[in-house]
């Protein structure tokens, strides 16, 4: 028998859009289709005509107006048996309906998917869930949508219960479930009827953060079991710490396969910004600037920039070394203080540290400010970091999330000039401890404010 659990090849989807109706079908147009799809393909190839040209010809005469996007193309994918895959991606990268496809729920425009052993998949939240059915009839259901006989279903019921926590409501129908006890029951069944191959959609995202944490759990139990487990996400610190192997998607094509370290910190670094760099202007500034009422916006951040220890502009910190983080920021108005707060995060969000200043900046003329903060990086482990910044004078006044990117590194890559050096400014007599909000303290720094340009 294979060791291949799931097998791609050429994999292809192709969609119509933009402002078209689709002609009603019926069953004996669509059995017509069946027969004569594999003729009709095979046909456009000998002809040596693209299947986008083909689909194109054959709908010109009703749905002239119709545009055609792939969302995915020439998706080639091999997954063996006990493989925890890690698939990522921005928003329409084409995750989802890969899934789909090998799910048997949508058929590909072209190439072919292998897939040997039992799926049982998590899509969306309550997929298969009828919402008038009770929580106990809708099991049943989803068990036999997963191709479970009822006595399977029996033997698991009790630990299906008991992980989703929903026992007072299980004779209530579920379309008075809330979303969190909708997505418990849906991921309990998907989890415990023993499929061989676990597809899981980011369902993750919904639900508090114990019941994130259990299903967490529950995912690693299956994964340890031997099972083969498909996992989107956007949760960055999942993929790493579930994923045997990961795959980065862009626009429909793979762009990265391996290990989930490296593809999630390609994924990262190909994300809008380059680390390497460590300027970050203000178009960057601009687009990730968070648009709420209560940032009136008379103070903007203008642009970051990332300096090493000889005022070097880098993105690329080697571990231990001294940083140093250019601020700058335009005013609009007469503030008798301000504040500038910068929040450190992992990848996936956390909160490592926060560099508070300390003492509040004097009284500011409208101009364009610039500001230098030092920190070492002792304290953070080797990866990818981002950061917010926020600007107050007593109101808030703008904040952008994230500000920056930078990465810390253990070693010199080749090229690389970097030596561990103490600033003055961080001699262990001076620097502040006053960024003690995050999972860490870090000893920083901050320097005068310096008028660039204004009256």
């Amino acid at each position: 028998m294979s060791n291949i659990a799931i097998k791609a090849e050429g994999l292809g989807k192709l969609y119509k859009i933009g402002a078209h109706k689709e002609s009603y079908r019926t069953l004996r147009d669509t059995i017509a289709d069946a027969f004569t799809s594999p003729f009709r393909r095979k046909k456009q190839r000998a002809d040596g005509k693209g299947l986008k040209e083909g689909v194109s010809a054959r709908n010109s005469s009703s749905q002239s107006n119709a545009e055609y996007i792939w969302a995915l193309k020439d998706v080639n994918l091999q997954v063996m048996h006990g493989d925890v895959l890690g698939i990522i991606g921005s928003n329409g990268a084409g995750k989802t309906t890969l899934l789909k496809i090998l799910c048997r729920i949508t058929e590909p425009t072209q190439g072919c998917a292998e897939v040997n052993g039992r799926i049982g998949s998590l899509l969306e939240v309550g997929t298969g869930f009828h919402p008038e059915l009770t929580g106990r009839e809708n099991i049943y259901l989803n068990g036999a949508i997963l191709g479970m006989r009822r006595n399977e279903i029996g033997r698991k019921f009790d630990e299906i219960v008991a992980f989703a926590e929903v026992e007072k409501f299980l004779d209530t129908p579920v379309k008075r479930y809330s979303s969190g006890m909708y997505v418990r029951l849906a991921f309990a069944v998907a989890a415990h009827l023993d499929p061989e191959i676990l597809v899981v959609d980011e369902v993750l995202a919904v639900g508090d953060g114990a019941f994130q944490k259990k299903c967490l759990g529950k995912m690693d139990e299956v994964a340890g079991s031997g099972r083969t487990v498909l996992l989107v996400s956007h949760n960055m610190g999942a993929i790493k710490s579930l994923a045997s192997k990961a795959v980065f998607l862009n626009r429909g094509e793979v762009r990265d396969t391996g290990k989930p370290e490296a593809v999630v910190n390609n994924y990262l670094a190909s994300s809008g910004t380059d680390t390497c760099d460590g300027f970050f202007d203000w178009a960057y500034i601009n687009s990730h600037r968070v648009h709420l009422q209560k940032y009136v916006g008379q103070i903007k951040l203008k642009s970051v920039r990332f300096k090493d220890a000889k005022h070097r502009t880098s993105g690329i910190h080697l571990e231990g070394s001294d940083i140093l983080l250019e601020i700058e920021f335009s005013s609009s108005i007469d503030a008798e203080a301000i504040e500038v707060f910068v929040r450190v995060r992992t990848v996936e969000g956390q909160l490592v540290f926060t560099c508070l200043p300390g003492k509040k900046y004097m009284k500011v003329h409208p101009g364009t400010y610039r500001g230098l903060i030092a920190f070492n990086s002792g304290p953070l482990l080797p990866g990818i970091y981002r950061g917010d910044v926020v600007l107050s004078s007593n109101i808030p006044q703008d904040n952008v999330s994230p500000a920056f990117q930078f990465e810390i590194i253990s070693h010199p890559r080749e090229g690389d000039e970097y030596r561990v050096e103490l600033l003055p400014s961080l001699s262990p007599t001076q620097g502040s401890t006053q960024g003690a909000l995050g999972i860490i303290r870090m000893k920083s720094f901050w320097e005068d404010l310096q008028k660039v340009e204004g009256p």
